[in-house]
């Protein structure tokens, strides 16, 4: 049923009620039937789902299959140390995902404890969880609204819905019937919902909704999805599948073709082990988590605090920053913008300013003990401002105390306050513009139709416009109606209130737009609010911008809402499951959508979207927990920051998957090549995993240190569809591993020419040292090492020196000798190891050499 269309006689009957509300026994029946009034998260893993959840990636499995083969074969100490690392992977998957999902309880924490109730005709206190549909609740100013209900008498009742509907503005509330039409959750003004807070007034209301069928339980179902998957798990995933295919189907080819040439089937089985362990790197989860929680922390020195760790590397790939208005671009708080004054004949105040004494007086707001404004935020709004003009209301009261009040309500649109003066009593009404129009005397109407154009100009602007009139009464009349007092007015003026942009926010979206970032502004506000804020950010540019509200966007089909979106510009008046449409729209045509916003209707969309932004300091705490990442100054100029930040960490991550992989193809190629050129295995399988777990680990990491590149907010964003191989990264990788494989086998067929014992320990130190070499080369794509100083990340010099000490350790040191299987070199086994190594990095460096001078001069990409 939609009870905001249906008159309450029908409300009553439906819910089969009364005005007096429900008696005990059909209360507990009802909670029998419809269950409590409280939010239920389907979706909850337990811990051990968790944990298991951690092991079912391909890439592990392998893994535990590789451990269970070398223990069974003899070789604990690879097994210890395999299982290690998936140890350890799981255990930072299970953190990351265990802390991933708590907006659900942050919903649950909006709902009142207890709530005013009639049960059998009298006023009870109940618990919340215990409200049923067909209770009758009474609510009064401070009250959390306890259910979705349908208002059956109000007094001057004002509701704070701006976290649920994200306009600004308190709406005020009506028990009357809304006309056939297409409303808005924002517009239906006899309705009031779960989680909002009363401003103002007093009600009786029909619960009409509990639990999970109240707009705040309809948000919950919304958020209850699967996490969104980012462009580089996505990529790693993948990786992961096909590396694993890659290390079985090694591995099984070289036992197959072993056993045929009749080898033993032992030695057969540990080297395939190797060939398996060499072909997963499986240090990579461990490392990109690392580089992650880094660049978290460099985004936490720039007031943006990330909630969920693979979000940070999807700010690189963002084409599209979905932004809502209030709270984000605005600042959450009315002002007044213009005031427009029309000198009144009217004695009545001393010689005062009478527009800014009507400011002033009539009003309800007040200051707390600390100053703080309290009430309606148009009200605090026009109170603030005549403050600051000197027409403070609690010294302007004092003179002109106030004799009585005609409160505001939704059918006159006007409040009227009457104060003594030493000429008399002075009525001061104020209200819409068209409503007080048409209450001012005779005298004035020859006005109206100027008066009406300035409103109106005003009104396409996207200013919320109050008008105020004033009349003389010699005595307070005894028959205190509107329709005695709130006539043959005098018109004093009109107030133009916006909630105004941020200062920063118009310099972040030109930011945005120079990087290749479309921002969109999605507001529940009203179409020209928005409009007007959206121009004077530069949102909207162009005559081709369009702009949508919500009603338009419902009535069109997918098909031709496809084809719009990517014009559209601002959204107004939206509900959260037109905001999930609009970013599902965009993400089918393969763009990666940032949704930043503060209020609990925001959440869905901050869950769903590519990567959620939340507002830290107005933000609720239902959209904090939705989010992957937190503005903690809430400033949207922040985002621009966060996505220079995205950009670098993206590029590092891919440059160190790149390093990473290279020395893979390196190790495979030489555990493959030497056996099939009749060369004994150069490596054992513990050599493999101090490779993976060192050689590869102390430089990956450090590169996640590298600085951006030049030009990372002036080029588009990367396209997330790529693959981790594009751009000739897989020709790449196979001609740099074929090298490093060549140069290992090659140092081994040369010792063991010569009858050296140590040319194990000669091929084991080449592809170490080989895959150092390549780690400082392959900093940037384009330049030279030289050129971009070797001190410039001084953390991967030291990793490079600290893995060069380490590798030292265990080639001369007795203890590592017998772990790793080692022998030391003499100085000049050693000298021709690190000049055969060093041919990897002169190689890279003559590659990029030979690029810039086929490409010319430009600005490196990264």
């Amino acid at each position: 049923m939609e009870y905001h269309l249906a008159p309450l006689a029908d409300v009553a009957q439906a819910l089969q009620t009364a005005p007096t509300g429900l008696d005990a026994a059909t209360a507990r029946q009802r909670l029998a039937e419809h269950g409590p009034n409280q939010l239920i998260d389907a979706r909850r893993k337990s811990v051990w789902q968790l944990l298991l959840h951690q092991l079912a990636d391909v890439m592990i499995l392998v893994l535990l299959a590789a451990a269970g083969v070398s223990v069974l074969v003899g070789e604990a100490r690879s097994a210890y140390v395999i299982l290690a690392i998936v140890v350890l992977n799981a255990v930072i998957g299970f953190v990351q995902e265990y802390r991933a999902d708590q907006a659900m309880e942050a919903l649950r924490q909006m709902a009142a404890s207890h709530a005013r109730v009639l049960r059998d005709g009298q006023p009870a206190t109940v618990p919340t969880a215990e409200l049923v549909p067909g209770d009758v609740v009474l609510l009064e100013a401070g009250n959390i609204i306890p259910a979705d209900v349908r208002f059956l008498e109000t007094h001057a009742l004002r509701v704070d819905e701006s976290s649920l509907t994200g306009e600004s503005a308190n709406a005020e509330k009506s028990p009357a019937a809304l006309p056939s039409g297409d409303y808005p959750l924002g517009d239906r003004l006899n309705l009031g919902y779960k989680g909002t807070a009363v401003t103002n007034g007093r009600a009786t209301a029909y619960v009409v909704a509990t639990g999970m069928h109240t707009e705040l339980g309809r948000i919950a179902t919304l958020i209850q999805t699967a996490e969104v998957i980012t462009p580089l798990q996505k990529r790693l995933a993948t990786l992961g599948r096909r590396l694993s295919v890659a290390a079985v189907g090694i591995g099984g080819l070289f036992f197959a073709l072993g056993w045929l040439r009749g080898e033993p089937w032992e030695n057969l089985l540990l080297v395939s082990i190797s060939l398996a362990i060499a072909a997963l790197p499986e240090a990579l989860p461990a490392l990109v988590s690392v580089s992650l929680a880094l660049g978290a922390g460099r985004l936490m020195k720039s007031q943006a605090l990330v909630r969920k760790l693979p979000a940070v590397e999807t700010l690189g790939s963002v084409t599209y920053i979905c932004t809502d208005k209030t709270g984000t671009l605005t600042c959450n708080q009315m002002t007044v913008e213009n005031l427009y004054e029309v000198p009144a004949a009217l004695p009545a105040l001393d010689g005062r300013n009478l527009l800014l004494a009507a400011l002033a007086l009539n009003t309800d707001t007040t200051r707390d003990a600390a100053g703080h404004w309290l009430g309606d935020s148009t009200e605090v709004a026009l109170a603030r401002y005549a403050e600051e003009q000197e027409y403070g209301r609690t010294a302007l009261e004092r003179q002109f105390p106030r004799l009585a009040e005609l409160p505001f309500d939704s059918q006159r649109k006007c409040m009227t306050t009457l104060h003594q003066t030493a000429q008399g009593v002075l009525v001061l009404t104020k209200g819409s513009a068209g409503s007080l129009l048409e209450r001012l005397a005779a005298g004035q109407h020859a006005a109206v139709p100027d008066l009406t154009r300035r409103v109106d100009e005003q009104a396409a602007q996207g200013y919320r416009v109050l008008a105020f009139g004033a009349r003389l009464l010699p005595a307070l009349p005894t028959n205190l109606t509107p329709a005695a007092v709130e006539t043959g007015l005098t018109f004093l003026g009109f107030a133009s209130l916006l909630d105004p942009p941020r200062e920063a926010a118009r310099q972040a979206v030109a930011e945005c737009r120079a990087a290749g970032i479309i921002p969109v502004m999605i507001t529940g506000d009203h179409k020209l609010t928005a409009q007007a804020i959206a121009r004077k950010l530069g949102i909207i540019s162009s005559d081709d911008d369009v702009v949508l509200t919500g009603p338009e966007l419902a009535a069109l089909a997918e098909p031709a809402f496809a084809a719009l979106v990517p014009r559209v510009r601002v959204y107004a008046r939206v509900d959260p499951a037109q905001k999930l449409r609009i970013i599902s729209a965009l993400q089918a045509r393969h763009q990666y959508v940032a949704m930043t916003g503060d209020g609990v209707n925001d959440a869905p969309a901050l869950k769903n979207a590519d990567i959620g932004i939340a507002m830290g300091s107005s933000g609720t705490e239902v959209a904090k927990e939705a989010a992957a990442l937190i503005l903690l100054d809430d400033d949207f100029a922040t985002i621009v920051e966060a996505v220079r930040h995205g950009r670098r960490i993206f590029d590092n991550i891919l440059k160190f998957i790149r390093y990473i992989l290279a020395g893979s193809a390196g190790e495979i190629g030489a555990l493959f090549l030497a056996p099939l050129l009749g060369l004994p295995v150069p490596l054992l399988a513990i050599h493999v995993l101090w490779i993976n777990l060192v050689t590869d680990g102390l430089p990956g990491l450090a590169l996640a240190y590298e600085p951006s590149e030049p030009n990372s907010m002036r080029r588009p964003p990367i396209d997330p569809r790529q693959t981790i191989f594009a751009d000739g990264l897989g020709w790449f990788i196979l001609a740099v591993g074929l090298l490093i494989a060549g140069l290992t086998v090659g140092m081994q067929a040369w010792a063991i020419g010569r009858g050296l014992p140590r040319w194990q320990t000669m091929a084991f130190t080449v592809l170490c040292f080989s895959q150092l070499g390549l780690s400082l080369a392959i900093r940037s794509r384009r330049e030279s090492v030289f050129s971009i100083g070797l001190l410039s990340n001084k953390a991967l010099l030291g990793a490079v020196v600290l893995t060069v000490v380490l590798h030292l350790l265990i080639v001369y040191t007795p203890f590592f000798n017998r772990l790793f299987h080692t022998q030391p070199l003499t100085l000049a086994e050693l000298g021709l190891t690190v000049v055969v190594s060093s041919l990897v990095f002169w190689s890279v460096e003559l590659h990029k050499l030979i690029g810039r001078h086929r490409a010319g001069p430009r600005v490196p990409a990264g």
